[in-house]
């Protein structure tokens, strides 16, 4: 009996220091994992390119992704595990969330809250990236010019997004980021136009329709060049070297955000990659306009006032062919064929490396 006792003890304290160990070592450990929503296999290779291009300077010895999805959306995980073993990139991991979200549950405590505290305690920021529109109904809004194809996919960006900073549709709630201010909330295009969803803002549906009172291609094409958010050009012509995309300039407020934080000149218009056709119309709360289309219509940037690591953008500053030559295109047919880093010029380039530094900052200080 007392042999047993003696073994069970040993069995037990050997337990105990294992766990502690464990314990010790995750939170000791240098590394920094930042997390990225719908982790799909073309925006694990633009964060790859980024990476490695030192575009995003950080060091892939201490830093490592989580990508995180939804059972539900639309898009094939099984090719981003593909691509993660293909490419060997084992500084990213998958993680897919699968509780029950709808338009009713996502601003508040959920099946999917669990899932979303873990993820917020294991890791030091999050990115959200662009892609189809958000169904209206999440905004309060009867859908009139959207084009839904994942909604699953943005319940679980919107809910994740709200948990994190909070927002005016459920002000009683406690945001994740009063426990850590200084957390990483990024978006690009779609990805702002979530942030500003969650925190109880609105978007335009269509801004040719609601902005301009465009409704036609060939009527759309006559507004100003530089406030045309994609290219409608390739609705009319057939021209096969037409982008989908638009490289207008942009201009920045008052807002310290482009000026002090991201130390660019606030006199420069840089040139952006932009394309969407919706974008926020009502603000989020807690946000601030940071930068707007050249005639001010639409707005480009937002940034937290509370939370100081919080900002979006309603352009792409991630997209690789900004950073080097690729592909020949046009934007009008009358247009020279120019690669999209030659169309925004060494002025352009150096705008998006200084947000992307500002970015590496925050992470390389976690």
């Amino acid at each position: 009996m007392r042999q047993t006792l003696i073994i069970f003890t040993l069995i037990f304290s050997t337990l105990n220091l294992n766990a502690s160990m464990n314990q010790v070592s995750h939170s000791t450990s240098d590394k920094t994992t930042l997390a990225l929503a719908n982790p799909t296999a073309r925006n694990l290779d633009i964060m790859r390119f980024l990476v490695t291009s030192g575009v995003f300077g950080i060091d892939l010895s201490k830093t490592t992704f989580l990508g995180v999805y939804h059972k539900g959306q639309s898009y094939d995980f099984s090719q981003s595990r593909a691509f993660i073993e293909e490419q060997k990139l084992d500084w990213i991991e998958l993680r897919e969330i699968d509780g029950e979200l709808t338009a009713e549950n996502i601003f508040g405590e959920n099946p999917c809250t669990p899932d979303f505290r873990e993820i917020f305690n294991q890791t030091s920021g999050i990115f959200f990236f662009g892609g189809p529109d958000i169904q209206p109904e999440v905004y309060g809004e009867e859908n009139l010019y959207s084009d839904v194809t994942d909604p699953v996919r943005h319940l679980l960006e919107v809910s994740l997004s709200f948990h994190l900073t909070g927002g005016s549709r459920n002000p009683g709630f406690a945001a994740f980021l009063e426990e850590r201010p200084n957390y990483l909330v990024t978006g690009f295009c779609l990805g702002m136009q979530t942030m500003n969803v969650a925190a109880g803002g609105t978007l335009f549906q269509d801004i040719p329709a609601q902005v301009y009172g465009k409704f036609t291609p060939e009527e759309t094409v006559g507004i100003d060049r530089n406030n045309l958010h994609r290219n409608y050009w390739q609705l009319i012509n057939q021209d096969e070297l037409l982008m989908g995309i638009n490289l207008h300039t942009i201009r920045f407020t008052s807002h310290p955000f482009f000026g002090k934080t991201v130390k660019v000149s606030k006199k420069s218009k840089p040139r952006i990659y932009s394309s969407h056709h919706q974008s926020p119309k009502d603000i989020g709360t807690g946000y601030e306009i940071t930068a707007l289309s050249t005639d001010g219509k639409v707005i480009e940037g937002l940034a937290h006032s509370r939370f100081p690591n919080v900002f979006a953008v309603q352009f792409h500053p991630e997209v690789p062919a900004l950073y080097e030559d690729r592909e020949l295109w046009k934007f009008e047919p009358n247009d020279k064929p120019r690669t999209m880093h030659r169309i925004i010029g060494k002025s352009g380039v150096r705008f998006h490396k200084k947000y992307w530094e500002h970015i590496t900052r925050i992470v390389n200080n976690k």
